[in-house]
Parts: C-alpha cells; structure tokens; sequence
C-alpha cells in the first residue's frame, strides 16, 4: 500500500457544523489510517490561537498548514511564512472602518477584532464554537506585526470590488458572511505542497479533504482531492471523489473506499 499524505481542513470537513465536535468515525478512522502509516495533516483558515477543537486527534496530527496557507509549521519549527503586505493590510483595515463591516486581523502572535455590528462575535463565538477571540489585542499593537490573514465580513459582491484593489492578495470564501484574504503564493493548496516537499512525500500520494471556497486550492493541487458531502456544489465538481458529509461518516468512508484503511 502507498503511503499518503492526509490534509484536512478543520470546520465541516472533520468538525461537524452541528455538534462542534469530531465524529467519533473520524477519530477512528484517523488512528486506523495512522495505524497503517499514513500521515495527518492539518489544512485550515484558523489561526492556531483559535484552533481550539482538536483535541481527540491531537496526538495523530503530523503537522499544520495554518491562515490558509500563509503559515505552516511542524510542532516549533516554522515551515513556511507568508505575510501581506502593509499597504494592502492598511488599506483593508481603513476601508473597514469607514464602512463600517467586521474584520479579523491576524498578526504574527496576535489577532485584532473590529466588530461594529456584533456580525464576528455572533458568527465566531455562537455559529461556530470559537473560543479565544476574547485574548484580541488592539488593531494599533497588532498592525506592528508581520500580517498573515485579513477576514473581513461583507458579501462576495464587495469582495470582487475590494479585491480589485489589492491585487497582491487572494481571497478564499468558506462562509457566505466572510472571507480570508491572504498574499498570493499563500493557500491551502500551497501550503499542502511545501508541506509534502519538506517532509520528502510525492504530491502524488496527497489526499486533501475540504467542504469550502478556501478548500479549492488543495483539492485541485492533491494526488486525491475529496469533498464532503455537505461541501459547496463548486468543490464538488473540482473533487476527484466526493464522500458523505461531515456527519455522516464522510471521512472514514472515503478512506475506506481508496483502500486507506
């Protein structure tokens, strides 16, 4: 049996958006799949402060691709580190403040959190279960900072006029509210590959599993790229293969059915 490189992406992929917790097929099926020599990989638009809710597979995870790509690391050693900008990062943020819409600000070490309108707490704290977006700093202490990820909340309407304007950036959308802007060269799918490189695996014998906009990049990128069942209907005609949902034993069966387990 070939050996593979496993990256998963973290919110409705291997943490249901129901329960906010890993089915237990999914803890079983990744210990089985490490069992028979396979690696596991995180791939998510979390920064790792709020990467909260790993904990029953913490100690099968081989390593991260963080922000969507813009950092990656291997327990302390950094593997890759990607930042925006300044310009483009001051530039989002004024354009926040004068209309007035959320952003997340994800700095080096910290995170700033401009909420007007209460849409990042409701969305973030009771949507999707995230803890530790109360340690926010102030948005002048976190500017100091190399910036890896911009998450501002408008629609894809504004998206595609802001986007115009910071054409050294990408923007990868999971979520109808918000989206994630990052440097280009910095996404899922790059930061799968330097991950592979680094650690002397065949892009060849990688699997990536996503459900979202930002999960594009590594399904294409992927030997195998797979999508959920409860992913959206473009990464679906991207995917290789597309399993069950979230809920529904998606991960252990698609691992099933390519024989990984």
């Amino acid at each position: 049996m070939n050996k593979y490189a496993l990256f998963f992406d973290i919110d409705g992929t291997l943490v249901s958006f129901r329960t906010h917790e890993i089915p237990a097929s999914t803890i079983l099926a990744l210990t089985q799949a490490k069992a028979n020599g396979h690696k596991v990989f995180i791939a998510t638009g979390r920064p790792p402060i709020i990467i909260t809710n790993l904990g029953a597979i913490e100690h099968l995870i081989d390593g991260y691709v963080t922000i969507n790509g813009a950092l990656c690391f291997i327990g302390k050693k950094v593997v890759s580190c990607k930042d925006i900008p300044l310009e483009a990062v001051r530039q989002v943020v004024r354009d926040a403040q004068e209309r007035n819409y959320g952003l997340i600000v994800v700095g080096e070490s910290d995170v700033a959190v401009l909420d007007p309108k209460g849409e990042v707490d409701r969305i973030f704290r009771v949507e999707l279960a995230v803890k530790n977006l109360n340690q926010a700093k102030p948005i002048d202490e976190v500017l100091k900072q190399r910036i890896f990820q911009l998450t501002p909340f408008f629609d894809e309407h504004y998206e595609l006029e802001l986007m115009e304007k910071i054409p050294c950036c990408n923007s990868g959308r999971w979520h109808p509210a918000f989206t994630d802007i990052t440097v280009r060269g910095a996404d899922k799918g790059e930061g799968m590959l330097t991950m592979a490189t680094h650690e002397g695996l065949d892009a060849q014998y990688t699997m990536a599993f996503g459900d979202g906009g930002n999960d594009s990049s590594m399904v294409l990128a992927a030997g195998i790229g797979i999508a959920m069942g409860n992913a959206l209907d473009s990464l679906k005609q991207q995917a290789d293969y597309v399993t069950t949902s979230v809920d529904d034993d998606g991960i252990m069966n698609a691992l099933k059915y390519f024989k990984l387990i």
